[in-house]
């Protein structure tokens, strides 16, 4: 997710100050022609447009494919393998597609302005009210519900509109979201720019995220600049000055239908042209995912390990190690010094020897699948699966109930990756996202102890995805098991049918 400001909560009077100092301060941008690194997209390899895309996607028996499939509609026309390859973490890359209509169906303005007529948003929460004039940041946001009187009452004024979540409010959002974060192996969020012409919202700056740029309508300029590598944690919410940050890599104007990536740590910058409005949206995905996330849950672990099992850890450090360690002795040319860190040096090399990597990896799974928007379900799968389930009230009594799972049931999980086997080391999890909220952990996280005698049925159920395998297949060791377990499983909608029940 990209990160939010803190928001404000002027008072009414000072809200209308705001709005009318925002009138006069707004800046023409120079309207210069920018020298442009891009990749023209022919109109044959144009790609279908998005709703067409998603119907198609129904009818692909694997969620792994539908991902892949989506993912290389958004980058078209380069190649998914040389993105990866050559693009993805390394460097910006602009896609210009002549081609308005590309991204249609995504998201829109008037879709952004039914969310805010029809939908519960806060300022803060949902909804960020911004401006960049003179060189100065700021938030705008009152305190409450965002109303469209007030909201389109800042965006006359020269603010920026920021949509933090659209998923939790955008069907069409949600489901290319909840599709993706399978491609990526990694939540995938969005957040929605609504820009008008001639403004800037928000100063340089970089996020610690990889970031798709979609424009959805009019245009905005562009300027990506070199990340400073040095200073990435330390500087992560921090708004750069322009003369700061030197000369951009990556100077474009995104229209309609373009697409602009860019790595995490990159400084960018985007502004209006005094022609057009813009309405764009960030795809994100692979926050916190980095060696160093992880060496974060493996390193604890592995020392608790190592002070446990190895007398090296737990013997006693020098008696005087104060008197010629630490940063007030750190100039001091003391042979003491060079022991005590090939000694810490020692330590570190051993330490490796008790990490418990799969162990740590399942921590970042669990985080992954917490973070997970639940899945979009196809008709088909909505139709065999417990929410399509045929169990209803009707006519002053209820009907439908008293479908049977039998060992010639066929069934299979819902998505390759909704559910995970985790072990705290006395337990085994089952972990999944079928239950999860739109809203980000909106839910705590969802799973249930599995018997140690059904570990290997859910490991083969996971394993055997994208295939349907009967319930007499599982390798339990009674009849019973098999069905009690295909029946918690359905229930918590973690697999369906291949017919419905």
């Amino acid at each position: 997710m990209i990160a939010s400001a803190k928001p404000k909560s002027p008072m009414k009077a000072e809200k209308k100050n705001t709005k009318k100092m925002m009138r006069k301060k707004i800046q023409k941008v120079a309207n210069g022609e920018p020298s442009v690194n891009r990749t023209n997209v022919p109109e044959r390899v144009a790609g279908p447009l998005l709703e067409d895309l998603l119907s198609d996607l129904t009818q692909i028996n694997n969620s792994m494919e539908r991902a892949k499939r989506l993912f290389e509609w958004l980058i078209r026309p380069i190649p998914a393998q040389t993105f990866f390859r050559d693009t993805w973490e390394k460097k910006p890359i602009f896609v210009q597609r002549n081609k308005p209509d590309y991204y249609k169906g995504l998201f829109s303005t008037a879709e952004f302005d039914r969310i805010l007529r029809e939908e519960y948003v806060q300022y803060g929460v949902n909804l960020d009210v911004t401006s960049y004039t003179n060189g100065k940041r700021e938030t705008h946001n009152p305190p409450g519900r965002a109303r469209p009187f007030t909201v389109w009452d800042f965006y006359e004024s020269g603010c920026s509109l920021r949509m933090l979540n659209p998923q939790a409010f955008s069907s069409t959002v949600w489901n290319v979201l909840s599709i993706l974060q399978e491609r990526f192996g990694s939540m995938a969020g969005a957040n929605v720019y609504l820009t008008p012409a001639q403004t800037q919202g928000f100063a340089p700056h970089y996020d610690d995220i990889e970031a798709f740029i979609v424009q959805l309508e009019g245009k905005k300029h562009w300027r990506v600049y070199n990340p400073r590598l040095k200073e990435v944690k330390k500087e992560a919410l921090t708004n750069f000055k322009q003369a700061d940050i030197g000369k951009p890599i990556l100077d474009v104007v995104l229209e309609a239908g373009d697409l602009l990536y860019f790595p995490r740590g990159f400084i960018h910058q985007g502004n209006c042209l005094p022609d057009a409005h813009s309405l764009h949206i960030t795809i994100s995905s692979y926050q916190k995912n980095s060696w160093g996330d992880l060496l974060h849950k493996l390193v604890p672990a592995a020392l608790e390990i190592a002070i446990e099992e190895d007398v090296d850890f737990r013997r006693g450090l020098p008696l005087d190690y104060l008197t010629y360690m630490g940063v007030q002795n750190s100039d001091k040319d003391d042979p003491r010094r060079g022991k005590f860190f090939s000694q810490i040096e020692t330590l570190m090399k051993k330490l490796s020897n008790y990490a418990p990597v799969d162990a740590a990896v399942d921590q970042k799974a669990r985080d992954f699948l917490h973070d997970c928007l639940p899945p979009v379900l196809t008709a088909d799968e909505l139709a065999s699966s417990v929410q399509g389930a045929p169990a209803r009230w009707e006519d002053g009594r209820v009907k439908g109930v008293g479908a049977q799972i039998t060992t010639q049931t066929r069934v299979r999980i819902l998505r390759a990756g909704c559910a995970r086997l985790c072990s705290d080391g006395e337990a085994v999890h089952l972990y999944y996202t079928t239950n999860n909220s739109r809203v980000y952990h909106k839910e705590e996280p969802q799973s249930f102890e599995v018997k140690t005698e059904h570990t290997d049925a859910v490991e083969y159920l996971i394993h055997s995805y994208p295939d349907f395998v009967t319930v007499e297949s599982l390798p339990c060791d009674s009849v019973q098991d098999r069905i009690s377990l295909t029946e918690l499983l359905f229930e918590n909608g973690i697999i369906h049918t291949e017919a419905p029940l």
